[in-house]
């Protein structure tokens, strides 16, 4: 009997972490069907995408309401599909206001609900312990402390470990990598990450750009900008902002396959906050790390964000400590973004400093296996 699986992903590291899971669930039982909503990284492992993620991935509380139309698209594709296909499991992958809308749905039709990779309730919003609480019948958490944070609420949780120990490992030599990329190995190499989602390459990569030009114009090193592409940004949304601007002043790679060969290549890079920033981590990258949304999502934000929090990116999050940068809305300006790249490029002992600093990060993130034992929880669900 084939037991159909509905998976919800809305971005590009849930598209990539949710396209693992189902393999791994694939090789033990064939003859599973997935469906749902995702990207390229879905398609690729056979899940019958019913809507492209692409579409609606937004950061911010504000961008919401620009993509409300596909938003309540998607979820009168997924409701109906949950319905009408009757899935023994329900997995959803990060992604929380939707996926929290769609698991109550779920729950109404009696169909289990295993969340991988939750929602960060112990940052902000901690209200939703209770919501998920209510909808979701198994947690498979992969940062160190959500577990005990989840169980002394009396969530059923369990510690997976993080899906990047599986994942992230680069299969070129750096040499290698410069060879391939027609770059000088002697020349200096800085990653410039703006993120997976549109609004994020229309904030972020004209200021990064800015920053390179800057950064090259007070160096004598030549540099080479690598810039990585991901599967839910298109070349021509990175060249309408900024790339063809500076094109014939900055030499910048666009970098569309082999993305860890490109970020272990790095000598520094610049990364929006998020998952990347533990990727570079685990390749022991240094970096700083900038956040910005509009105005008014992040004085919303402020009001839910809580108080005891003292850092914002995983990084420093999971090392109890400034490890990298932070920059914050206004101090996302060209000149600042230049001058704390310089600082870990050129300052032996700041470097050296933030390189021990992610050896904690990575002792502290555990062992590999977060993607078998992920399947292990959906399993237990299904039967």
């Amino acid at each position: 009997m084939e037991d159909k699986v509905m998976i919800v992903a809305g971005e590009a590291s849930g598209d990539l972490h949710g396209a693992k899971l189902v393999s791994t669930m694939l090789a033990q039982r064939p003859e599973l069907s997935f469906f749902g909503m995702g990207g390229q990284e879905f398609l690729g492992t056979g899940v019958d995408v019913l809507f492209d993620a692409k579409r609606i991935s937004v950061v911010g509380l504000m961008e919401v309401f620009t993509h409300l139309p596909d938003i309540l698209k998607a979820r009168k594709i997924l409701r109906l599909a949950l319905k009408e296909r009757e899935p023994a499991l329900l997995i959803l992958i990060d992604f929380p206001d939707f996926n929290l809308m769609l698991a109550k749905y779920a729950k109404k039709l009696g169909i289990p609900v295993f969340y991988y990779i939750t929602p960060q309730v112990w940052a902000w919003r901690s209200g939703r312990v209770k919501t998920i609480a209510k909808r979701v019948d198994k947690l498979g958490v992969i940062l160190p402390f959500e577990e005990d944070f989840f169980r002394s609420r009396g969530l059923s949780a369990e510690y997976v470990g993080h899906p990047l120990l599986d994942s992230v490992t680069n299969h070129s030599t750096r040499n290698d990598f410069c060879e391939k990329e027609g770059v000088d190995p002697q020349h200096l190499c800085v990653g410039l990450l703006p993120g997976s989602r549109k609004k994020e390459i229309v904030t972020l990569l004209p200021l990064l750009l800015q920053a390179a030009k800057q950064f090259q114009d007070k160096n004598s090193q030549k540099t080479v900008f690598l810039l990585p592409l991901a599967s839910t940004i298109s070349e021509e949304e990175i060249r309408e902002n900024g790339l063809d601007t500076y094109g014939n002043d900055l030499d910048v790679r666009l970098i569309s396959e082999n993305r860890y060969d490109m970020m272990a290549a790095c000598d520094a890079a610049v990364v929006a906050s998020g998952t990347v920033t533990l990727e570079l981590a685990l390749l022991n990258i240094p970096m700083v790390v900038i956040y910005k949304v509009s105005a008014n999502t992040y004085r919303i934000g402020k009001l839910l964000v809580n108080k005891e929090l003292q850092y914002y990116s995983l990084v420093n999050l999971i090392a109890g400590k400034e490890v990298v940068p932070e920059l914050v809305q206004d101090e996302v300006n060209p000149h600042r973004i230049e001058m704390e790249l310089s600082a870990i490029v050129y300052k032996k002992h700041e470097r050296e400093l933030m390189l021990e600093g992610l050896e904690l990060v990575r002792d502290r993130m555990g062992t590999p296996g977060a993607t078998a034992k992920a399947a292990k929880l959906a399993f237990s669900l299904l039967s």
